[in-house]
């Protein structure tokens, strides 16, 4: 097809002769859905012993580290325990969360095992679930007493007998129940009949990886995340377990505290390289050689670490496992935005929709399921508290490019499907094997410096991401690569005339240093769903519509002109979300947006004339806005009462704008009125604003949770009343005056001294 494309780049269609592609996806998938249920071959059953061993392996590790004590996790063990013993009566369950090897077992077996929590309980059971869970043997464990044998008689029972008898034996008894490591639901569904709710303080405490397994079980308030540890408690571990009561000795400590630094937090990682150092010299150049690799040292010193690990990764449905390897083509501790992740899976061809949901909204969920099995990190949450930037734990990366080299996944030096490269070195060594480039499907680049010639290399690559080096020119080599569903650049230049020969691409992200103007050609692309350039973009005139644009959900920056308004250009992107609009020297026209009824985020700028102010008074917002960025614009008051009537708003920005003066009036204020509510917004951030005066209440903005006040070095003060609004959580004041810090400081102490409000935080930077 590439080679069809390029002899005849003028042909508008392509003769194909192979069977229906989308017919053989389909039938490629049930294949992998057969094979996935059917797990009975010889091998399937050794991997089976392979999990039991490191289940083994992992409550060996746990079970060493409770004797060693636990360290750090004080809080948890005190929040945990009152919950277990608390006066509420009906029994509850209480979900354990986390990663593998961040010591959920460990907890719970301290809790098991606690004087006082024995001492409350008639009667307690253990049992450990995992991934291959036999109820028998579950009934069973949960039937022997702490520390006891199972006795014939019920290793004579049948299973339905054995339920009976396990309810029968709690009925009437205040009891705690530990399942450990539940890995889905169905066990669960199978043995809650048999937990009587004797209304006396019964407890059902579960560890799982799963939080979706955990929020089924007891419900999503009711988890509580066992999380990684910091540095200094993981030194204080490790030293625990390799020194025991005895201090460390001084020519080791920094070293110990490197190496505890180097295990990213995870207890069991500790505990294998607690377990190697326990083992050699207590020197320093031994323990400073350990240092150097710790992940390598604590992989070949004990290979079941890593199965472990590798649970996680194995318990995974086929459709998510492209989407964790992906993770390892990035640098280590590197924090990568959802929707950028999202749109490289697409790009893939991971993310496939039933056509109920969008292709963004399935990879959402494929996210989302991906954090709900710890294997995900969430760094950074929007205003509204939903996940905006992602991490993986460093061991897990390592997990990913491992697996990653037995699938031929990434590149490899005899395969290089996905081709990830962070120096100019690397760049080199990837570019000196052009035959092996050419099977490229991704190929991501977070260096500096890159020489076009690579890309002609990449005839059938879908995702080419090199936002990070700045071309004078656009290469005109990316034309060739007609397979592109995905490409970042930065240039001078601008688009070139025959962008639409990239007749497959869906995002299209431009960093321009220029105001440039689009192509008229991009409007003929069909599978377009975003265009972000982060500089303005003058949409080219005299191009027709030949289609609407069903699959466009972002546009970022475009200039609104008359000849753009004339045409009906916001007719023919329905299911936009988010868009953003640039206004300057036109005349009096009105912008109506009111029928894009899925737009949720938009950005409008201006020049800081009358031009623009009229802009914005003119503009008709459709009801489902949740986010709203103004810049560069004159605010009128009848303008933000306007704002006021959005049901949905929820953030607002303002950014160097200038309010509307009363004529006599000399100095800039915003005098929010009485009738004026802002119904639904919880966060507000004032940037670089000259006001002066700001007069508001708390009934005009009741839901506010989170305010921001950035450079507004002429601004007196907050006003008192804002700290009334019961939901607010925080104040940050930036580079402000010193009687708005002030202000904010003594509306902190009002919550404090008046109304015993300790929840409200005020955060001041220079």
């Amino acid at each position: 097809m590439v080679h069809q494309m390029l002899s005849n780049p003028e042909s508008e269609s392509l003769t194909f002769s192979t069977p229906d592609l989308h017919q053989v996806t389909q039938e490629l998938d049930s294949v992998l859905v057969f094979m996935a249920e059917k797990r009975v071959t010889s091998s399937d059953l050794q991997q089976l012993e392979s999990m039991k061993l490191v289940e083994v392996e992992e409550k060996s590790v746990s079970s060493s580290r409770y004797k060693t004590g636990l360290v750090g996790v004080d809080t948890d063990l005190l929040q945990l325990k009152d919950r277990l013993t608390n006066t509420e009566r009906k029994v509850e369950i209480i979900p354990l969360v986390g990663m593998g090897g961040i010591g959920k077992s460990t907890l719970a077996r301290n809790l098991y095992d606690d004087p006082y929590i024995v001492s409350h309980f008639d009667y307690r059971g253990w049992a450990a679930i995992s991934q291959v869970p036999n109820m028998r043997e579950i009934l069973l464990s949960l039937l022997r007493g702490p520390n006891e044998k199972v006795n014939n008689e019920l290793i004579g029972c049948e299973e339905i007998e054995l339920k009976e008898i396990l309810h029968k034996r709690l009925f009437g008894r205040r009891y705690m129940i530990v399942l450990d490591d539940i890995w889905s639901t169905k066990v669960w569904d199978e043995i809650r009949m048999y937990f009587p709710d004797n209304n006396n303080g019964s407890r059902i405490v579960i560890t799982t990886r799963e939080s979706d397994v955990a929020e089924y079980v007891a419900g999503s308030n009711s988890l509580h995340h066992v999380q990684l540890l910091n540095k200094s408690v993981s030194r204080d571990l490790l030293c625990r377990i390799v020194f025991g009561e005895e201090d460390c000795p001084g020519e080791l400590q920094e070293v110990v505290a490197k190496i505890g630094s180097n295990c990213s937090g995870l207890p069991l990682a500790i505990h294998v390289i607690a377990g190697l150092l326990s083992k050699v010299e207590r020197s320093r150049d031994v323990w400073e050689n350990v240092s150097t690799d710790v992940k390598a040292s604590i992989v070949e010193s004990n290979k079941h670490f890593s199965n472990i690990l590798f649970l996680s990764y194995n318990h995974l449905p086929f459709h998510l496992k492209p989407c964790f390897l992906y993770m390892g083509a990035f640098p280590e501790d590197y924090i990568i935005k959802g929707s950028r992740l999202k749109s490289f899976w697409i790009a893939e061809g991971f993310v496939k929709s039933n056509g109920d949901k969008s292709l963004e909204e399935e990879a959402e969920d494929y996210l989302k399921a991906l954090v709900e099995r710890n294997l995900l990190l969430v760094r950074r949450k929007k205003h509204n508290g939903k996940p905006m930037s992602y991490s993986i734990h460093d061991l897990l990366r390592d997990l990913c490019i491992r697996k990653a080299n037995e699938e031929k996944f990434l590149n490899l030096k005899d395969s290089m499907r996905r081709v990830s490269v962070h120096s100019f070195s690397e760049i080199e060594e990837v570019c000196a094997s052009p035959q092996l480039m050419s099977l490229a499907r991704s190929f991501i680049c977070t260096g500096k410096k890159i020489a076009s010639p690579v890309f002609s290399m990449l005839r059938l690559v879908r995702v080419l991401d090199v936002m990070g080096i700045e071309y004078k020119e656009f290469p005109e080599e990316i034309l060739q690569l007609i397979n592109l569903r995905y490409l970042a650049f930065s240039c001078t230049s601008g688009l070139p005339i025959g962008i639409s020969r990239l007749w497959n691409l869906q995002t299209l992200i431009c960093k321009q240093v220029m105001m440039l103007s689009l192509p008229s050609e991009i409007w003929e692309m069909s599978e377009l769903r975003h265009l972000r350039s982060e500089t303005i973009s003058k949409i080219g005139n005299g191009y027709k519509i030949r289609f609407v644009h069903t699959k466009l959900q972002t546009i970022f920056l475009v200039w609104i002109t008359p000849s753009l308004i004339r045409s009906g250009f916001f007719e023919i992107i329905p299911n936009i979300i988010w868009l953003g609009i640039y206004y300057i020297h036109s005349p009096d026209i009105e912008v109506d947006l009111s029928h894009l009824h899925k737009l949720e985020n938009l950005r409008c700028q201006s020049e800081l004339d009358k031009v623009g102010s009229c802009f914005l008074i003119k503009l008709r917002f459709p009801y489902s806005i949740r986010k709203l960025t103004i810049v560069d614009c004159v605010l009128f008051r009848r303008f933000l009462t306007t704002l006021c009537a959005l049901p949905n708003l929820e953030v607002l920005y303002i950014c160097r704008c200038v309010f509307e003066r009363d004529a006599q009036a000399e100095e800039e204020e915003w005098e929010v009125t009485e009738g004026d509510e802002f119904r639904s917004l919880q966060h507000l951030n004032l940037q670089l604003l000259n006001i002066v005066r700001w007069r508001a209440k708390e009934t005009n903005f009741p839901k506010l949770r989170e305010l921001h006040v950035v450079k507004c070095n002429e601004l007196e003060e907050i006003p008192c009343d804002i700290g009334d609004i019961p939901t607010l959580q925080e104040i940050y004041i930036h580079e402000c005056g010193t009687s708005v810090m002030a202000s904010a400081l003594q509306i902190q102490k009002v919550q404090q001294e008046e109304y015993d409000n300790y929840d409200l935080k005020v955060l001041i930077e220079y």
